[in-house]
């Protein structure tokens, strides 16, 4: 079984944006509920569970449960619902090949998905979030090109 890529994923309600949260947390962190609960500061993980059956987490909860989790799809679908962009903060650092060979490759997939969608081979959920991927990617390049006059330290992790 491959492993998913989850940077190209895209949450397409507040309930997925909380399982995809939930899912991350446990292929990638190997974490499951009570640990994220714990995290949160919720005592009694069944009530993390409840959040995510009805998708109403209180909004105070959002962050923790993401930080427990390590991801941002809730607030992301939330953005995203109402009509905005995220990206995160660029820093002004250079760019290598595989950071261009990334932004071409999403490019590509998001005109192929627009193309088959006109062609009535693909699904308008699938088509905007592929869209919403590679318009994210070049407003962080626009964000990072500006800020390349004054880069900012990278405190991020080292690979």
């Amino acid at each position: 079984m491959s492993r998913r890529r989850w940077k190209l994923i895209r949450p397409t309600s507040l309930r997925n944006a909380m399982e995809l949260c939930k899912e991350y947390a446990r292929e990638v962190h190997n974490k499951g509920m009570q640990r994220i609960a714990d995290e949160m500061g919720v005592t009694d993980h069944w009530t993390v569970y409840k959040w995510l059956q009805t998708a109403r987490m209180p909004a105070c909860m959002i962050r923790p449960y993401e930080q427990a989790c390590g991801c941002d799809y809730v607030t992301r679908w939330i953005a995203a619902s109402a009509g905005r962009l995220t990206i995160e903060i660029p820093s002004g650092r250079k760019c290598a090949a595989e950071d261009m060979q990334a932004l071409q490759e999403l490019l590509n997939t998001a005109v192929g998905k627009l193309m088959a969608f006109y062609a009535k081979n693909s699904e308008a959920e699938e088509t905007l979030a592929s869209i919403q991927t590679a318009m994210e990617s070049l407003a962080w390049h626009r964000g990072n090109v500006s800020q390349s006059s004054n880069p900012q330290l990278d405190f991020g992790d080292q690979s």
